[in-house]
């Protein structure tokens, strides 16, 4: 009989791995005639199907039978010819099987999960990469990080439930399905529960139209753990939350483990029951705060290696320097990179990497600027900056400084001036001197036309940019 479930589960894994076509046509019947702690050998019909099994999908029943076994090494497949006996009840008809399994997966589906080894997965969306240890640890996420890092060492008995907000893209996702993989790894034998509020959502939905409300509480009756993401989408949701409710009141009862993640502190959930609200406070509440300069740099780095893509140093530092905001925007500018280099297979230089921040405003002025102390070249006197612009535009020196008024001269000599009070911090009366003696009023308002002209043509200020490029001032 024992012998008999494992074959089941064994040719439902089959199932998952092999075409449909093949395994009707190649997996007859089949049986299990030795079972060892190493070694599995298989009845099979024919000769034929044997041979098949052995030269086509020996991996793949090999991986199948791994999974219900994981100490075997070996699988075998052996001739029966009394296996279309009917008296026979440990065979297993494949075709018929077939029907039955698929039939019994689309049920599990409707609830949006199946299940593996007691671990209930809700989709694919639980990414295996994602650990404790490559969790990149600032001072604003220690606690989070030392709080899930508690209740995977003792699911139920620490810190329950756990709720952590933060903005997005903080890494929450990371953080969290971390914690689903490391409790997967250390209690094989708890049902665990990684989902999204929005799934929760829809299979309520699904399960009060199919009239199927109780299957689905008992399902949610048999989670040791439920980590449950983003749940601001249950805003509105009343009869959702109020079977949240219920749930939380009866994993929370039998000292099941909960984790929950918002983007704000519990007590600013207005859009929450107030009932269901005090519930996410019974616990302990951590928040996670944005990274700082060396934390975005580590992230950067970590997942470049990730990636398997060397990024300079010099690069990284700019990138970090800049992008502040959250890790998805890290990821997302080192994204670009790596897609220009597998496009064009040229290496990203600091330059071009600045000019590419400046285009997607990653900047925290007009132009972009780095936070951050790189190499640059020396600026030695205001000759340097006025000869990097007439050489930028092709004119002459002399037509920038006289009273020169075509047009060709008026926007160098107004990009020049600009660029010694901005970035020089020249006073208006030194600037004036310089070019040609003008009064404070007028290299007052060419400063003031050109920042306004920047703000509206792009293709000025593209070329404003280039020249700060080149001098990195």
């Amino acid at each position: 009989m024992q012998n008999n479930y494992k074959l089941q589960n064994i040719v439902s894994n089959i199932i998952e791995r092999v075409k449909k076509q093949d395994f009707l046509v190649y997996f007859r019947k089949i049986s299990i005639v030795e079972l060892t702690e190493t070694k599995i050998t298989f009845w099979v019909v024919s000769s034929f199907m044997k041979d098949n099994l052995e030269a086509k999908f020996y991996k793949e029943v090999f991986e199948s039978a791994k999974i219900e076994n994981p100490s075997i090494t070996e699988i075998e497949f052996k001739v029966d010819l009394n296996i279309d006996n009917p008296s026979n009840t440990a065979v297993i008809d494949c075709g018929s099987f077939y029907k039955e399994d698929v039939k019994t997966k689309k049920t599990k589906a409707t609830f949006g999960w199946t299940w593996e080894n007691k671990v209930i997965k809700t989709d694919k969306c639980v990414n295996d990469r994602y650990s404790l240890s490559n969790f990149i640890v600032w001072t604003d996420s220690q606690l989070a990080y030392s709080a899930c890092e508690a209740v995977c060492r003792n699911p139920g008995k620490s810190y329950n439930p756990l709720y952590i907000y933060w903005d997005v893209w903080l890494g929450k996702t990371h953080l969290l399905q971390a914690t689903w993989n490391e409790i997967i790894k250390k209690f094989r034998d708890k049902k665990i529960v990684y989902t999204t509020a929005d799934k929760f959502i829809t299979e309520y939905v699904t399960a009060v139209k199919k009239r199927s409300i109780e299957r689905l509480r008992e399902k949610f009756r048999e989670i040791d753990v439920l980590i449950i993401d983003d749940v601001q989408f249950l805003s509105k949701k009343e009869q959702t939350q109020n079977e949240l409710y219920n749930i939380f009141n009866l994993l929370y009862e039998q000292n099941k483990q909960i984790i929950i993640s918002w983007d704000r502190a519990p007590k600013e959930l207005e859009e929450l029951e107030p009932r269901l609200r005090s519930r996410f406070e019974w616990g302990i509440t951590v928040d996670i705060g944005r990274p700082d300069f060396e934390t975005r740099l580590a992230i950067l780095q970590e997942k470049a290696r990730a990636k398997e893509f060397m990024i300079p140093q010099d690069i990284a530092e700019f990138i970090a320097a800049n992008v502040t905001e959250n890790v998805r925007e890290l990821e997302w500018v080192l994204n670009q990179m790596i897609a220009e280099y597998e496009l064009t297979w040229v290496t990203p230089t600091l330059a071009k990497v600045a000019e590419k921040l400046k285009k997607l405003s990653f900047t925290t002025d007009i132009l972009w600027s780095s936070k951050v102390k790189i190499e640059k070249t020396t600026i030695k006197s205001y000759e340097d900056i006025i000869k990097r612009v007439w050489e930028h535009f092709g004119i002459e020196t002399e037509g920038i400084t006289w009273s020169n008024r075509k047009k060709e001269f008026m926007i160098p000599r107004q990009v020049s001036m600009y660029l010694l009070k901005t970035k020089m911090n020249y006073t208006y009366e030194r600037i004036g001197n310089i070019f040609s003696g003008r009064n404070h009023a007028a290299v007052l308002y060419s400063c003031n036309k050109l920042e306004s002209m920047i703000k509206k043509d792009q293709t000025l200020l593209h070329e404003v940019n280039l020249i700060r490029d080149s001098m990195w001032i």
